[in-house]
This record gives structure tokens, C-alpha cells and sequence, in this order.
């Protein structure tokens, strides 16, 4: 099947998985990472009322989230989970130039292109600037401004639209599992990256 559109996530294709450093967390702090990241971040397979998600969909501030976490974290007999200071954890991993050459490559073979991310409206100033997203993207849709959110059918299909792409001529990469398995359930053609930045060329090889 002709692929006419690819649609990226961010976090874990572009830059390293916030995942990818709650699991060191949890492990220095002696918590099950699994835990930490339902905890934290919620079910990422889901679409829930958990705080990290309603962030995520515009509908609580970045502060309110926050304490709300904190809060049940101590609730359950777990450490002091604080989500901000796990992400300012996370360390300088860097862009994954590869991934932004071959979203480049793409673009210049008249291939549309896409970013779909879950993210929170109070991050926008610290992770837009760290892409051309212009250069890159025909379009860019952001959960927290759209009120939607990975893996709910709606926010794949609001991508395709902006995109004026069919989902079944569409490829769509993400790290979360939950997020892959919503796409193809979208009807698109969805690649799951894994969380290291040695996993980038497997994945481009089979978007490709």
C-alpha cells in the first residue's frame, strides 16, 4: 500500500522517552517502574480521568496536575512523586538528527508530514523551539490544544483531516504501545519505536 503521509510523534522519536528516565527513577528509588510510570503518568494504553491525562487534554493546569500526583503518590505509600522533577531529570539526550533527516526526506519527496503529540499546554515554549516544526511538518497537532489525546480514534483522525490524508495510505510512529495500537485501530499503518536511540534506524527502516 502507498504510503502519502507520515504522521510522527515526539517524545521518544524526536527526543529520548520520558518513560525511559521514570523507569531509571523508579529503580534509584526503589520503586517498581511500572508503578511509578501508572503513577505519574497514568495508563498510557488509555484515555482516562487521571490527572496527567486531563493535562494533557487541556482541561487542568500543569500546577493542579502536579499536586494531584504528588498527592495520590503519598496516598498509595509510594515516595513523593513529583512529575516536574522527574522531567527535569531526564537529561540532555539531544535531537535524533537521523529521525529529522529522514522527516526532511520525506517532506522533499512531496510526502505530507505530520506531528501528533500528547503533551501539556505549559511545556509548548520548551519543546516547540527545539524543532524547525515549519520546515518539518505540514502540520502540527498538540493534545492540550485540541482537548483530545493519544489513543482516542478522534485526535488520529483530526490529524488525518489537517493533513487532508486517508488513513489507510497513512504511517504513524510512536513509542507507547497504546498509541500504536490506537492508530492501527484508526485504520493506519503504525510503527512502534523502541526507547533507545540505537532503536532509530530499525524503526525508519520499516517506515520506510
Amino acid at each position: 500500500m502507498a504510503v502519502r503521509a507520515v504522521i510522527f510523534d515526539f517524545g521518544g522519536v524526536f527526543v529520548d522517552s520520558p518513560f525511559t528516565a521514570v523507569q531509571s527513577a523508579a529503580t534509584d528509588m526503589g520503586v517498581a517502574p511500572d508503578l511509578m510510570i501508572d503513577t505519574v503518568f497514568g495508563s498510557y494504553d488509555q484515555d482516562t480521568d487521571h490527572a496527567w491525562h486531563r493535562l494533557e487534554r487541556g482541561e487542568i493546569s500543569l500546577a493542579t496536575a502536579r499536586a494531584e500526583i504528588i498527592a495520590a503518590s503519598v496516598a498509595a505509600g509510594l515516595p513523593e512523586l513529583d512529575p516536574i522533577a522527574l522531567l527535569m531529570a531526564l537529561g540532555g539526550g539531544g535531537i535524533r538528527s537521523e529521525m529529522v533527516e529522514f522527516c526532511r526526506s520525506l517532506r522533499g519527496r512531496g510526502i505530507a508530514t505530520g506531528l501528533l503529540t500528547n503533551n501539556a499546554a505549559e511545556f509548548a515554549e520548551f519543546w516547540r523551539p527545539l524543532l524547525p516544526l515549519d520546515e518539518l511538518f505540514d502540520d502540527v497537532v498538540d493534545s492540550s490544544a485540541v482537548g483530545m489525546r493519544k489513543p482516542d480514534a478522534r485526535i488520529y483522525q483530526l490529524s488525518l483531516e489537517r493533513l487532508g490524508a486517508a488513513a489507510h495510505e497513512t504511517a504513524f510512529i510512536d513509542d507507547a504501545p497504546g498509541n500504536v495500537v490506537g492508530a492501527r485501530r484508526a485504520g493506519l499503518q503504525a510503527v512502534l519505536i523502541g526507547p533507545r536511540p540505537t532503536d532509530e534506524p530499525a524503526a525508519i527502516a520499516e517506515l520506510t
